[in-house]
């Protein structure tokens, strides 16, 4: 049997982000998204989350320990002196280390607070990812791990994607970047699965970060493995100003397109695959 979760990350970060997800939620095919608690348009997304509309979409905790203000105060290694996230390249740098107690306590302390943030807000947290995949670095994984199970929480995102293009089809830096991220989620698998973390069988996403297009959709659908699978997308509308990612609006209204043509349904459906969100995964 092959299943997908299809994942809108981002919900939060601005209310065109969200109208978008929203839309795909609604036309059916996309069956999970993940909130940024610290999100500058966090309250648009929870009004829009409890109008209804949402019955059997799975939501995460998007973890963020990159970019923006934390919701602790008094943080001096994951933020810097202006109270702020040291931003993607910095956290990444950051949190590439084996780290130590004093980081994995404020890692904890920021993650305790997110999670706690949606939870207080009435949201049914199913599973925890990460922005820009923080939450599979290793000096951050732990410290992620332990408090999500205090909460309750064993599903995680886990981005080992397999089969990633050796070349001339994403731009080096991209490519360098996905193999990173695949190489933390194959070994974040392992460790995790000794925690009692569970997760979806395979995933995909890195590669078609800014490519999605439809035909890439179509062409995944009929070469999915059996199992389950998450697909990471980012779709959106466009976005009065971008307040927390460099990830283009056009390439996020492309995304939604692809995602809410008729052909993506059809493709699934004539390779037997079938939608599922991440409640599906046992825990």
């Amino acid at each position: 049997m092959r299943r997908l979760i299809v994942n809108a990350d981002d919900l939060g970060a601005d209310e065109a982000r969200n109208e978008g997800i929203f839309e795909a939620i609604r036309a059916g095919v996309v069956t999970s998204a993940s909130i940024l608690p610290n999100g500058p348009a966090l309250g648009h997304a929870l009004e829009r989350v409890r109008s209804g509309g949402c019955e059997g979409v799975s939501f995460a905790v998007h973890l963020n320990l990159s970019e923006g203000r934390p919701l602790a105060e008094g943080l001096t290694r994951l933020a810097g002196p202006d109270g702020k996230f040291l931003g993607k390249a910095g956290a990444h740098r950051l949190l590439a280390g084996a780290g130590d107690a004093f980081l994995a306590a404020e890692i904890a302390r920021e993650t305790t607070l997110q999670i706690g943030k949606l939870l207080d807000e009435g949201i049914a947290v199913t599973h925890i990812d990460g922005h820009q995949h923080v939450h599979v670095f290793p000096a951050a994984l732990s410290a992620v791990t332990e408090t999500a199970k205090a909460f309750g929480i064993s599903r995680m995102r886990i981005p080992d994607e397999t089969d990633l293009p050796e070349g001339g089809v994403l731009e080096a830096n991209r490519l360098e970047e996905s193999r990173r991220f695949a190489s933390l989620g194959r070994e974040a698998r392992r460790r995790l699965a000794a925690a009692g973390i569970v997760s979806s069988d395979h995933f995909r996403g890195l590669a078609l970060k800014g490519r999605l297009d439809l035909e890439r959709l179509v062409e995944l659908a009929g070469s999915l493995p059996d199992g389950t699978t998450e697909l990471m997308v980012h779709p959106g509308r466009v976005p009065v100003r971008n307040a927390f990612s460099a990830f283009s609006s056009a390439d996020r209204e492309r995304e939604l397109e692809a995602l809410l043509h008729p052909r993506f349904r059809l493709a699934l459906r004539a390779a037997g695959v079938m939608l599922v969100s991440f409640r599906e995964i046992d825990s």
